[in-house]
């Protein structure tokens, strides 16, 4: 699991990298708004994806049980099927669509969620330089 810095909180966000190192970005928990959401910081974009997506990709994960790739991809491009990033567009994920909250910043989500995970120690993320993938660990009791 890669070292991660910060409480998940606006004050003080995760400091997160992408899955293959090259960028470094920052994430928080606003249980707040509505719907709730993670917000995730890149420079100055801001993404915003519903809260709920930190649980539902790791029973997504558990459920398959298996090494699933991460594909992200720009909203205005297709997902690969078989993908995260597919399945954070889905309507058959259970938010029946995207995950994310921003019209023309919706995807990415393959890029940006499954550090989340790892650094909340949910899944293990591959760090190679690309087509990297993600299963999920079990949790904690």
């Amino acid at each position: 699991m890669s070292k991660v810095t910060g409480l998940g909180t606006a004050v003080k966000p995760w400091e997160l990298k992408t899955p293959p190192g090259t960028s470094a970005y920052q994430a928080y928990k606003d249980e707040a708004a509505d719907p709730p959401a993670l917000v995730v910081q890149v420079g100055k974009t801001q993404l915003r994806y519903h809260l709920r997506s930190i649980e539902d990709l790791h029973a997504m994960l558990t459920k398959n049980g298996d090494w699933v790739p991460l594909g992200s991809a720009d909203e205005q491009k297709p997902a690969a099927e078989g993908t995260v990033e597919a399945w954070g567009r889905a309507s058959n994920n259970p938010v029946k669509g995207w995950y994310g909250l921003k019209k023309g910043l919706r995807g990415r989500f393959g890029m940006y969620i499954p550090p989340v995970l790892e650094a909340l120690g949910l899944a293990e993320v591959e760090h190679n330089a690309k087509n990297n993938r993600m299963r999920a660990v079990a949790k904690k009791k």
